[in-house]
């Protein structure tokens, strides 16, 4: 099978009553990424989201924070930060202080976000998300590069503001979205926007959401390809990248497979949706499913791959480790 880089979506659940063992789990789950050389990605989610998952996460820099101080070589990326709740300035010096921690390991998986209850909690508007966001992406690449910076945007201004210590380069961005199955009172729809396609050219690295089915993935990547050669530029470089929720299960019974995932699965994402959707967006399966799943994508062009276990079992990172990355090594 062909080579794919493989990350990790740590599993920084913010269960109920979660105590002192759950944050142990986390630390080996981190610890075995390190050793297996897989980069340690974090999710993002204010509050928790009920329209499409079942719990809310632990603050993302924090844990990379967290995850710079247990890890010497893999990166450490945000898998995706919402940027419009975000203020850049604040954002920079987090940012620049995580390049410096961890050896300049970071990498910023950015997005818009989604859930308008996050939106307003921090005093903005879904519907800004997108604007938003450019002013965000626009204002780190001059506060992490230069000094003495000014930005006036419409959402966001500051003049004369210098961070330090800024990294050596800039940080790898990747762009996050694409088609998703939308849930009620949902914003998003199941194409890839333009906005998104243009920040994903501009980035040159693009990750897939796992919210919607496989061939929307596939679909949106051929749009991706198309729209960066409308601007001028060579497909090949762009990184299709992509993440996915997972629970391995070592049985070729697809029946002990499933109702082995089941549980894992509805108590990360709760019970609005049924775990018919949940199959038919996340890995679930057996380990030859999953692969012939994978190598599906690979097929397509996918090039990184992140992959989220729906418990925090470090044991699913020797699974992943000896059936997901020994079949794509």
């Amino acid at each position: 099978m062909a080579k794919l880089n493989l990350g990790v979506w740590i599993p920084t659940y913010a269960w109920p009553q979660a105590g002192g063992d759950n944050v142990l789990r986390i630390a080996n789950t981190i610890r075995k990424c390190d050793e297996y050389g897989f980069d340690v990605w974090v999710i993002d989610h204010l509050l928790s989201a009920p329209g499409l998952y079942g719990v809310s996460w632990l603050e993302p820099l924090n844990m990379l924070a967290y995850a710079a101080a247990l890890t010497a070589r893999v990166r450490l990326a945000t898998g995706v930060i919402a940027l419009p709740m975000r203020h850049p300035v604040v954002l920079a010096k987090e940012i620049a202080t995580l390049c410096h921690i961890s050896g300049g390991r970071f990498m910023l998986g950015a997005g818009t976000g989604w859930d308008s209850a996050e939106f307003k909690a921090t005093g903005s508007r879904v519907e800004e998300r997108g604007r938003r966001t450019d002013e965000v992406l626009e204002a780190l690449c001059l506060l992490l590069t230069k000094a003495n910076v000014s930005y006036t945007g419409r959402y966001y201004s500051f003049d004369d503001v210098t961070i330090d210590p800024r990294p050596a380069a800039m940080p790898r961005i990747w762009i996050a979205g694409g088609s998703k199955i939308a849930a009620p009172g949902d914003h998003d729809l199941p194409i890839i926007a333009r906005p998104v396609m243009d920040r994903v050219a501009k980035a040159g690295n693009w990750l897939s959401r796992a919210a919607g089915k496989q061939e929307w993935v596939k679909r949106d990547w051929l749009q991706i390809q198309e729209h960066v050669r409308k601007l001028g530029r060579d497909p090949s470089t762009v990184t299709f990248g992509h993440c996915n929720f997972i629970h391995m299960t070592e049985t070729d019974d697809e029946q002990r497979a499933v109702e082995a995932a089941r549980e894992p699965f509805t108590r990360a994402m709760g019970t609005h949706r049924s775990f018919d959707h949940l199959r038919e967006c996340y890995l679930i399966g057996t380990v030859g499913q999953l692969c012939a799943r994978i190598e599906d994508l690979v097929g397509a062009g996918l090039q990184y791959l992140v992959l989220g276990p729906v418990t925090d079992d470090p044991e699913q990172i020797d699974l992943i480790a000896k059936y997901i990355a020994a079949a794509f090594a």
